[in-house]
């Protein structure tokens, strides 16, 4: 590995989710915002909490604890709604909390155990190591595929 390679970093947005930290390349990140008012979806599946406005613009929100098998929890004034953008799809993931901006160099993003890539691993591009503190990062576009035909999609009037 060059010198250069080495030292390239890349930005995240860490959030946490039960306890455990993820990370979601800045890139795909529109916006954070507290999470006001979400309007439940009939017949919509467990994950979808509903639609929100955001910025002029409504979206679904997938409760993030739900999509990965977690307990449901009721939200508090440190839950946040991630508003996420990919292969112009815009959704909000409603996470544990979320504030931290960070850089982590490339070189310490390993990729998945090959023991979790199966169920779990499909949803993780690379683990890093931070301190004492392991981040997952979350491949994005992984989540929003096998959520696809799951989520509402909004009339844009």
């Amino acid at each position: 590995m060059s010198e250069a390679e080495s030292k390239s970093t890349e930005p995240f947005i860490l959030f946490e989710l039960d306890k455990t930290t993820y990370g979601v390349h800045s890139r795909s990140v529109q916006q954070l915002e507290m999470i006001e008012e979400i309007t439940p979806v009939p017949n919509a599946p467990d994950f979808v909490e509903g639609l929100v406005l955001s910025r002029g613009q409504v979206i679904p929100a997938i409760n993030m604890r739900t999509r990965f098998g977690f307990k449901k929890i009721k939200h508090d004034s440190r839950t946040r709604l991630l508003v996420i953008s990919s292969d112009e799809r815009t959704v909000g993931f409603v996470v544990d909390t979320a504030r931290e901006f960070i850089s982590i160099p490339s070189n310490q993003i390993k990729p998945p155990p090959e023991s979790i890539v199966g169920l779990s691993g499909k949803y993780l591009t690379g683990i890093a190591m931070l301190d004492n503190r392991q981040v997952l990062i979350l491949d994005v576009k992984e989540v929003l595929k096998l959520s696809k035909d799951s989520l509402p999609v909004p009339e844009n009037n």
